[in-house]
């Protein structure tokens, strides 16, 4: 054998033993890859297996992943209703009876708000000398709170109409005058519900996302299920997976199956499967999530007026009551988001939530005065039993009472 062909095969033994030295070190990095990849799956598995019971939504990740409009419900996930609550409940301020316990946790949940404007209020009464400029301040309150301006327009001309000179310089006659003004316009007329007037009864929930949607209705599935009604969820939001793991989590803990679709499969049809299976068999109550962001309002407004007409082709009548979720924290906005609704669909009820986390709660003036549609039920707290069916006259007595300093200390916070 020649020097050049020794040289030639030494080369291509030396090109084989290099490409067989990289391919195995390829492949131990890869095996080390997918090794981290598993450490951290079972990592993530725990933790999620930890943070289960205190965690209320899975919606913060979502809105990372899709922008500022996605779905942030109430704070922590409920766990399912059961003794544990009764058990909270007792340390709650207000005494051991259920009616004292029921007022305290209604001003409890309003303090914030109380803490905000209706503070404001207080502090304009509280001078040694009430004199003419009283009712400029007045007014300036009132149009520089959450309540709106045509809310604030209403009430400042029914004290200056209905007060006489010397009331209008007496702050207990004021403030009995706004306690009665917002108990009217809060004092919506609405028939009482009656989830037993259609069978299945189907109760339609839309909003923009981010106000707690899909926690209400978790909530009204297990208040409901409570009272002995068989219930069914659909999962009519198929743009985001998150929305249905959600709606799937408090199915399994209210009890409430959950019919759903494939993701971005079409929203209606989701819900017609589910208005069919209720009458097939014998639901009392569908309750059906809905989309809250598309590309544009016009697709969304359309894709809900499409969601009343599938609704109705499905079980004649239906949707028995449609219910616009409302988060109190973003004040005006709130006013702003219920008229472009009630420019698509026909609203039977108002649901706010979050009112225990806002000096805001004051939009539901405006809200009611503007919309004239009744408030089903208010958010004050995580429980599900903070999520309450709304009494004026309850309502306002909380709000109004006496604020006191560490109530405005929370809300300037």
């Amino acid at each position: 054998m020649t020097g050049n062909e020794i040289a030639y095969l030494l080369a291509a033994f030396a090109v084989v033993g290099l490409f067989v030295f990289f391919v195995r070190r390829a492949s131990e990095k890869q095996a080390s890859a997918r090794s981290v990849r598993d450490r951290l799956r079972e990592e993530a598995g725990r933790d999620e297996d930890r943070d289960r019971p205190i965690a209320e939504d899975l919606d913060q990740t979502d809105q990372e992943r899709e922008g500022a409009y996605e779905e942030q419900d109430e704070g922590p996930r409920p766990k399912p209703p059961d003794d544990e609550d009764e058990e909270r409940d007792k340390g709650l301020p207000g005494g051991d009876t259920a009616e004292v316990n029921e007022a305290s946790r209604l001003k409890h949940g309003l303090s914030k708000t109380r803490g905000g404007f209706v503070a404001r209020l207080g502090r304009l009464f509280s001078r040694k000398k009430i004199d003419d400029d009283l009712l400029e301040e007045l007014e300036h309150v009132l149009f520089t709170a959450d309540i709106g301006p045509t809310t604030a327009q209403s009430l400042f001309t029914a004290l200056k109409d209905s007060l006489s000179r010397d009331q209008l310089l007496d702050p207990d006659s004021i403030w009995s005058k706004i306690r009665e003004e917002s108990a009217t316009i809060l004092s919506v007329p609405a028939p009482p519900l009656d989830f037993a007037g259609a069978r299945p009864f189907v109760l339609l929930m839309i909003g923009v996302n981010g106000v707690g949607k899909t926690t209400t209705i978790g909530k009204i599935a297990a208040k409901l299920q409570r009272e002995g009604k068989k219930v069914l969820l659909a999962a009519g939001d198929t743009f985001r997976a998150a929305a249905v793991e959600q709606l799937e989590i408090w199915g399994e803990r209210s009890g409430a199956p959950v019919v759903k679709g494939k993701d971005g499969s079409d929203p209606s049809s989701v819900i017609f499967d589910a208005i069919k299976r209720g009458a097939a068999d014998d639901y009392d109550v569908v309750i059906c999530d809905t989309a809250g962001r598309l590309h544009t309002k016009t697709e969304l407004m359309d894709e809900l007026k499409k969601v009343g007409r599938v609704c109705d082709k499905a079980l004649s009548g239906a949707p028995h009551e449609t219910w616009l979720i409302l988060d109190s924290t973003t004040g005006q906005n709130a006013i702003q988001q219920a008229q472009l609704f009630k420019e698509a669909m026909d609203i039977t009820g108002i649901v706010l939530t979050k009112l225990d986390g806002t000096a805001k709660g004051g939009v539901i003036l405006g809200i009611c005065d503007e919309m004239k549609v009744p408030v089903r039920y208010i958010g004050i707290g995580e429980r599900i039993d903070d999520l309450r069916e709304f009494e004026p006259e309850a309502f306002v007595a909380a709000l109004y009472e006496k604020v006191d300093e560490e109530e405005r200390a929370q809300a300037q916070s």
